[in-house]
């Protein structure tokens, strides 16, 4: 296999694994040379790829663990997590989620985003463009960042 190739796939996957997602994957693919905007792109279609999925599924999986002992723990925590990150929500609605998914701070991000949205019951059609967007503005702070345009350190 084509050595960019592979670089783009483990790119991709990068980007849709929790806590990694977009704001890991595009420092990775600009430190392993990938062009930046089909790394910017890459990362933000593929950081998207689960967000339909936890939006439909996550408070079902999520009740189920629950009632096991192996994770009921887990399940648990991820739902305080969220809890947690509901407060922007209340007090800004679409831009509060918005501001979670685009500021690219640990705890924040598209995964983060889409448990708080189905938290709160928001409607796929409102949270899945609310999120893109969202991915797209921290992709942005990313890759800048990750291009040594703006310095984080001063």
């Amino acid at each position: 296999m084509n050595s960019t190739l592979l670089t783009i796939l483990q790119c991709a996957a990068l980007s849709m694994l929790p806590v990694v997602e977009l704001r890991g994957a595009l420092p990775w693919a600009v430190a392993h040379g990938l062009d930046p905007w089909l790394s910017y792109g890459l990362c933000v279609i593929c950081n998207m790829i689960p967000i339909p999925f936890i939006l439909l599924f996550i408070n079902k999986i999520l009740d189920w663990m629950e009632t096991t002992r192996r994770f009921s723990g887990v399940a648990r925590w991820v739902k305080e997590h969220g809890q947690k990150r509901q407060g922007i929500y209340h007090q800004y609605k679409l831009l509060g989620l918005f501001l979670l998914v685009a500021v690219p701070l640990p705890g924040t991000g598209a995964w983060t985003g889409a448990l708080v949205a189905s938290l709160m019951g928001l409607r796929m059609k409102q949270a899945v463009p609310t999120i893109a967007l969202g991915v797209a503005a921290a992709g942005i702070l990313v890759q800048l960042v990750s291009l040594g345009v703006v310095s984080v350190l001063g």
